[in-house]
C-alpha cells in the first residue's frame, strides 16, 4: 500500500493486482461442488431428508453412506492440482445406489 498526500488530502491507494490469464478450459473447485450436487440431486436426498423428518424413520443406511462416499469425493477431486478436465466422468465419483 502506498500513502499519498496531494493538496493537503490523505489518500490511501492500492497498486493493481496483476491478473493472471485463465484458459478457458480450467476447472474450479465450484464446478466439481456443482457436479456433487448434481448427483446428490440425483440421489434424491432432500426427499430422503424430508421424509426422516416427518415421519422419524431414519433415512437407509445406503443412501448416507453414498452421500457421505460424494462429500469425499468432492473434497479429493477439489485437491487435485490441477483438477482434471473429465473431473464429471464415473471413474472419479462413487457408484450410484439402486434399488
Amino acid at each position: 500500500m502506498r500513502f499519498s498526500d496531494a493538496d493537503g488530502e490523505a489518500a490511501w491507494t492500492r497498486p493493481a493486482r496483476a491478473r493472471r490469464p485463465v484458459a478457458s478450459d480450467a476447472v474450479f473447485a465450484e464446478d466439481v461442488e456443482a457436479e456433487a450436487a448434481r448427483r446428490l440431486r440425483l440421489l434424491r436426498l432432500d426427499e430422503w431428508r424430508t421424509r426422516a423428518f416427518v415421519t422419524g424413520r431414519q433415512m437407509p443406511p445406503e443412501i448416507r453412506h453414498l452421500e457421505a462416499q460424494i462429500n469425499l469425493a468432492t473434497a479429493a477431486i477439489c485437491r487435485l492440482a490441477p483438477i482434471p478436465a473429465d473431473y464429471q466422468d464415473d471413474v472419479y465419483w462413487p457408484q450410484q445406489w439402486r434399488d
